[in-house]
């Protein structure tokens, strides 16, 4: 119990409460302690009735029988494995911009999902995370099925193809995908490369609230370059299983 614990509080604090959330609300409803119709995005309900915590709760709840079960778990896994490392690599110094990152795909994940009727926002809110982490590390090597390799940058058009042919769930893999180039665009190709202004910055209350770390060698802003990947040989674990994501490792890292 105490190895549980003691992983519990190394998880950095924004992937320890997304987690806990989705974990705990989607249990609550199992169980049959939340009412499963009151946790899910619908318009009437939240501008009619003003049941204003319907967007948040969408995003956490995932309905679980033994026929989802296990893509629940694979959610999770994902959530937890890529949320973790940009919030411990490319965010680790700017606490601030990643809150600010997902308030921004959660914001357009419920504006998309009311507009074309979604009620649960866990895999597109997920998938967005993803597609940022693949952006910014898009030279990594992964491994998919049946030993096929490529780069990050692939990896959510070949889960979409995937979904497309073996599910129904293609949708959200399509607002995921949406919703993480909307932000990877605004925050760094508009600005960036195309000379643009920045229309994603963090506003000052939240950096005063989760104020940048000093020190440390991890940077923020740009995404990685090709001297970083000449410099070291980089290869990833992956899968993808209905809406399942593959993930990339860095050699002799743990």
């Amino acid at each position: 119990m105490s190895d549980i614990q003691t992983w519990y509080k190394q998880v950095p604090m924004f992937t320890r409460l997304w987690l806990s959330a989705t974990v705990g609300i989607s249990l609550l409803s199992r169980f049959g302690i939340l009412p499963p119709q009151y946790l899910i995005l619908q318009s009437y309900p939240l501008f009619k009735q003003l049941q204003l915590w319907r967007p948040m709760t969408a995003v956490f709840f995932y309905p679980l029988n033994p026929a989802t079960g296990f893509h629940f778990m694979l959610n999770c896994f994902f959530l937890y494995n890529y949320s973790l490392r940009l919030e411990t690599e490319q965010f680790k110094q700017k606490p601030g911009d990643y809150f600010y990152m997902l308030f921004f795909n959660w914001f357009l994940c419920v504006l998309i999902g009311l507009l074309i009727d979604l009620p649960i926002l866990m895999d597109p809110m997920v998938l967005s995370v993803l597609y940022v982490w693949c952006k910014l590390n898009k030279d990594v090597i992964v491994n998919f099925w049946f030993g096929t390799r490529f780069k990050a940058m692939y990896l959510p058009w070949v889960l979409l193809g995937m979904n497309l042919i073996l599910s129904s769930g293609s949708i959200f893999s399509i607002v995921g995908i949406l919703v993480g180039h909307a932000y990877y665009f605004l925050k760094f190709i508009y600005p960036q490369e195309l000379g643009g202004p920045s229309l994603i910055e963090t506003p000052m209350f939240i950096k005063r609230y989760f104020p940048d770390v000093s020190g440390g060698v991890h940077g923020f802003g740009v995404p990685p370059v090709g001297q970083r990947v000449n410099q070291q040989q980089q290869q990833g674990n992956g899968f993808g299983l209905r809406h399942a994501w593959g993930r990339g490792h860095v050699l002799g890292r743990d």
